[in-house]
């Protein structure tokens, strides 16, 4: 097997990382001090690519791609086997789509409003073609601010071909939905069929138009279409992150009737910097680490500097405003 190099998004920008292919699955490293490998878009990937974990780990100490520790995980659904090594449990947000009138009846009744709202306020869902146009109001909705979830957006100042070209991925297997006023696109979801499950990619919608709902609206409509389709969850990114528990993004999915789905994940050291890591706690990140209050505190630091950062563009971005937004773009701490 060849090490080649492959071009993979951290964050919104484009990196070049080392990568090497193992049946048929990309798997590239990323770090510096602790070099992880992973398998490329995991989450987007059908099916369990290490369906043989020690076969796939001997192919990849063999591939000279000189990582530390591989991580990996299966479907959400998979039960945890302690012979792979390390597992620890990750999560995801999920509503049971299964019964969509179970979850829409348990909701709670500021929910139900919201969603009404929206429509009674002039907001439309309707299932979205991806075309030059769609790709038009996805630009505008991405260049309204600079700053979202109290740090900087990475999809701001994007050219119409960079934002067509990172969105049409998974064609064969995603959905479009957008919330109109009018004519005008307010915000837009993708989703992916990944199994039993609908994955929500990505779920933005225009600051001036929250009033409205959409947000709510985009998510109410994906899960019945989810139902329809015989999908058995809806995913939106993870239900917590690390050890902060009370988030904002947290308790907006709470109240919109997510629920958290713990599966398991494992940590293969292959060397001893990776054995290391994994001994000292260091192979889940600094939010599995660090104190919830010094998190909170450190991105309330961050925001305020980005907002004050932000005023002389764009005008002033209020704190208020991120935190109602706290949905809006990318879904991570």
């Amino acid at each position: 097997m060849n090490v080649g190099n492959s071009e993979y998004r951290i964050r919104g920008k484009s990196h070049v990382v080392p990568a090497t292919v193992i049946d048929g699955h990309e798997v590239i490293a990323v770090g510096r001090w602790l070099r992880t490998a992973t398998l490329a878009d995991e989450e987007w990937l059908e099916g369990e690519p290490v369906s043989d974990p020690v076969r796939f780990v001997s192919l990849l100490r063999a591939s000279g791609l000189g990582a530390d520790l591989f991580v990996y995980s299966g479907p959400i659904d998979s039960v945890a086997n302690p012979r792979t090594g390390r597992c620890d449990q990750d999560n995801v947000a999920v509503i049971k789509t299964e019964d969509f009138k179970a979850w829409w009846d348990g909701l709670p009744q500021e929910a139900r409003k919201n969603t009404r709202r929206a429509a009674k306020k002039g907001i439309e869902i309707r299932v979205a073609t991806f075309d030059d146009e769609f790709v038009a109001g996805i630009k505008a909705i991405y260049d309204e601010t600079p700053v979202r979830q109290g740090r900087k957006f990475w999809h701001y100042g994007k050219d119409l071909a960079t934002v067509k070209r990172e969105n049409a991925t998974y064609l064969d297997r995603c959905e479009f939905l957008g919330a109109y006023f009018g004519s005008e696109l307010v915000g837009f979801m993708k989703w992916v069929c990944v199994g039993n499950a609908g994955r929500i990619m990505q779920i933005l919608c225009l600051n001036s138009h929250q009033d409205k709902r959409p947000m709510i609206a985009l998510i109410a409509r994906a899960a019945e279409i989810c139902h329809q389709k015989g999908s058995k969850y809806l995913v939106y990114g993870k239900f917590t992150y690390g050890r902060k528990t009370d988030s904002s993004i947290t308790e907006f999915k709470r109240r919109l009737g997510f629920e958290q789905k713990d599966f398991p994940r494992y940590f293969i050291p292959l060397t001893w910097r990776g054995q290391l890591a994994v001994r000292l706690g260091f192979h889940s990140g600094w939010l599995a680490i660090l104190p919830p209050r010094l998190i909170n505190l450190l991105l309330d630091l961050r925001a305020k500097w980005l907002a004050r950062s932000a005023r002389p563009k764009t005008g002033i971005v209020s704190l208020t405003d991120q935190k109602e937004l706290a949905t809006a773009g990318s879904d991570a701490p």
